[in-house]
């Protein structure tokens, strides 16, 4: 059976996301992200359009890195005003039937009690279509609007992800046994007590004796995703993530830390085909190369190089207003995203420059863009496949909808064509359309702690 392509719409409950400037074109709809409406609307499509899922990115800071101020964030509209993206997901649910919802949410400043209960919420009312992007954070900015000094060095904030899993892992899959809920009307039993267990956990970071206040939802622990590649990243990863998001500009570098995951994955007892990998793509498609090109230099003209750099200080940690155009950029030890860090050095050089980076972000931001004829994007696609062994692609927002509106109608009928992308949805929750099973695998270290409290 042929491998098919997987699609997520990557986005954020804010005005500029990936692609900086982009709100500013005559076209683009971004503006509206504060309306209900927007979002269902946005569902609809992607659900007719086939698409997988829409994976939400969030942050709970500002990035103010870039001359050590806010401000060009704000003026530039660089990930915010930004909104809560757990809060789309059940009116998004409400109008489709097949598309799932990734949401990203920072372990780091969500007390794991309360958390597991939203998760098992979405899980419910979605019917199974909710996964997590597990993330730990990068900007100092989120640590002090907590109540912090600064955030935790990049490798204990891991060791903190790693217990909070367990706990997670506990209150998902050990609190409620299988057959708990017995809904016995004639007998006014709900649930049966004795198949119902505390989950005790006194941990260095954590303390919890509770029951899990939700019963169980489809999934139970809903499809975990995780976006780390750095090594301390690649590690969580492997023990913990069903998908895997990477970012890269050469295929080459993208098939080194995809392999590398899923050796990992081996090591600690799972399949190489445990993880699912999606890398970052920015794609603009026409009916021609020429109108491909076209439509670039259309969006060309808007893309903000000032916010692309806003965006690229915050997830380096680093202040490229200090820097002239040639001057050697010196990293450091960054506490931000460390495997952004690697991924540039491995795109332009270990001394590369703000004037190298710059030339990067032809559309406002450090992702090189697709362009090409419908028949050229979809070579392209199946060549990430094939070579870097990815399986879908997190493809980021230009101008909204029409972006999508190409993907929709320009490249899929060729990817489906090929054989390489379904002609219809699979019933399911997002698990099984995933991995063929609503639930984690017994070899997955979750298993571990089922019906275990």
């Amino acid at each position: 059976m042929r491998r098919e392509i997987r699609f997520n719409a990557f986005d954020m409950n804010c005005v500029g996301h990936i692609q900086q400037g982009f709100w500013a074109h005559p076209r683009d709809r971004s503006h509206r992200y504060a309306e209900l409406r927007y979002w269902t609307d946005y569902a609809r499509k992607l659900e007719a359009g086939l698409f997988d899922g829409i994976f939400l990115a969030d942050i709970v800071g500002v990035n103010d890195v870039y001359g050590g101020s806010n401000a060009a964030a704000l003026r530039g509209a660089v990930q915010v005003p930004v909104n809560d993206p757990i809060m789309l997901v059940p009116a998004m649910a409400a109008v489709t039937e097949h598309l799932s919802f990734g949401v990203t949410a920072n372990l780091t400043y969500e007390p794991p009690f309360l958390f597991a209960r939203r998760m098992s919420t979405l899980d419910h009312l979605t019917g199974g279509r909710i996964g997590w992007n597990v993330v730990t954070g990068y900007l100092d900015s989120a640590a002090k609007a907590m109540g912090l000094d600064t955030q935790a060095a990049h490798d204990d904030r891991y060791d903190l992800a790693d217990e909070y899993m367990e706990i997670m892992y506990r209150l998902w899959e050990g609190s409620w046994e299988d057959g708990a809920v017995v809904f016995d009307r004639a007998s006014h039993i709900y649930a049966d007590p004795a198949k119902v267990r505390k989950v005790r956990h006194y941990g260095k970071q954590y303390r919890i004796d509770a029951i899990h206040l939700c019963e169980p939802s489809p999934q139970r622990t809903p499809v975990l995703y995780q976006a780390g590649s750095s090594t301390r990243g690649r590690q969580f990863a492997a023990t913990h993530a069903e998908c895997v998001f990477v970012n890269g500009q050469k295929i080459e570098g993208v098939k080194g830390i995809v392999d590398d995951i899923r050796a990992r994955a081996v090591k600690y007892g799972r399949r190489a085909d445990d993880v699912k990998v999606f890398v970052g793509a920015t794609i603009v498609a026409g009916r021609t190369e020429k109108e491909a090109r076209e439509k670039f230099e259309d969006y060309r003209a808007y893309a903000s190089s000032e916010g692309a750099l806003v965006h690229a200080a915050a997830s380096l940690g680093l202040d490229f207003a200090k820097y002239d155009l040639d001057e050697p950029i010196e990293t450091g030890k960054s506490t931000a995203i460390v495997s952004n860090v690697e991924a540039m050095t491995r795109g332009a050089g270990p001394r590369w420059t703000k004037r190298k980076l710059l030339e990067q972000m032809v559309l406002g931001s450090r992702q090189a863009p697709m362009v090409g004829s419908a028949e050229q994007i979809a070579d392209n696609l199946v060549a990430w496949m094939n070579e870097a062994g990815v399986d879908g692609f997190n493809l980021s927002r230009t101008v909204v909808p029409e972006c999508f509106d190409d993907i929709i109608e320009l490249v899929i009928p060729i990817l489906q064509e090929r054989g390489l992308y379904k002609t219809g949805y699979r019933d399911g929750t997002f698990r099984e359309k995933l991995f063929g099973s609503p639930r984690l695998p017994d070899r997955h270290i979750a298993a571990r702690y089922r019906a275990a409290g």
